[in-house]
């Protein structure tokens, strides 16, 4: 009588981990490690461009043109405009020889707020 119940209960176990299994990963109660570590790159992306926008804006408001300069950045294609704020040197923080990835776009959009 034993050895007639184990069979269904092992199959039974093994839908029903199989299935617990399909529904806490398609639910999001359970993350992959490589799903972590993208979100994570992202949060920290994020959170630096955060930072570094608002430098970026701060240079805009010191540069002498910037009223001439605001004028072509609002003629500009918007998808151009971070092109523009790269070439004007604002998405360059002090002490880098380069624009920061992603700062332009941003320091764009809140440049072009200001009006």
């Amino acid at each position: 009588m034993i050895k007639e119940n184990i069979k269904p209960l092992i199959w039974g176990i093994l839908i029903g981990a199989i299935g617990l299994l399909i529904v806490i990963f398609w639910t999001g109660w359970v993350v992959t490690r490589g799903t972590a570590e993208a979100e994570g790159r992202e949060i920290v992306k994020e959170a630096v461009l955060e930072q570094l926008v608002p430098i970026c804006v701060a240079q805009y408001h010191q540069d002498p043109n910037k009223v001439e300069k605001f004028t072509k950045l609002k003629d500009k294609a918007y998808y151009l405009r971070d092109d523009y704020v790269k070439e004007s040197g604002w998405a360059t923080m002090p002490g880098s020889e380069s624009p920061v990835r992603g700062v332009a776009d941003k320091c764009a959009k809140q440049i072009i707020a200001l009006e």
